[in-house]
């Protein structure tokens, strides 16, 4: 009976440990919530549903979590031009913020990690800036 309790032990805490953020994701993650409502929040909305037809959601969104570096690059420079996001398809621009690459970096973190996404990897200053325009 021990053997097996040992076992299920590791098991949860091996589980419980991987589901933790690590402390400089979190950091991060809080200071893109920041960024977040003060550059992004107006089209994207506070929950991250966006504006249909206008403003794609962040929330939930097949672009964001699987266009990495296209979705760090709008952030980053800006977007021009017909992107699809979850089957629908948006050509509103979205201006170049003027983010360093430390606040691209955060925010990117806190929408990857957001309402119902979650990231495992971590954005990186240095990947941030390795993305041209």
């Amino acid at each position: 009976m021990y053997p097996i309790l040992i076992i299920l032990l590791s098991l949860w805490s091996c589980n419980e440990s991987n589901t933790k953020q690590n402390p400089e994701l979190q950091k991060s993650i809080e200071r893109g919530a920041v960024v977040y409502e003060d550059f992004c929040m107006q089209c994207h909305l506070p929950e991250g549903k966006g504006v249909p037809k206008a403003f794609p959601p962040l929330d939930d969104s097949d672009y964001l979590m699987k266009k990495r570096n296209e979705s760090i690059k709008a952030v980053k420079y800006g977007l021009s031009g017909k992107i699809t996001v979850n089957g629908q398809t948006y050509n509103t621009a979205m201006a170049p913020l003027g983010l360093t690459d430390e606040e691209v970096a955060d925010v990117m973190n806190y929408i990857t990690n957001s309402w119902s996404n979650t990231n495992a990897k971590m954005i990186t200053v240095e990947e941030v800036s390795k993305i041209q325009p």
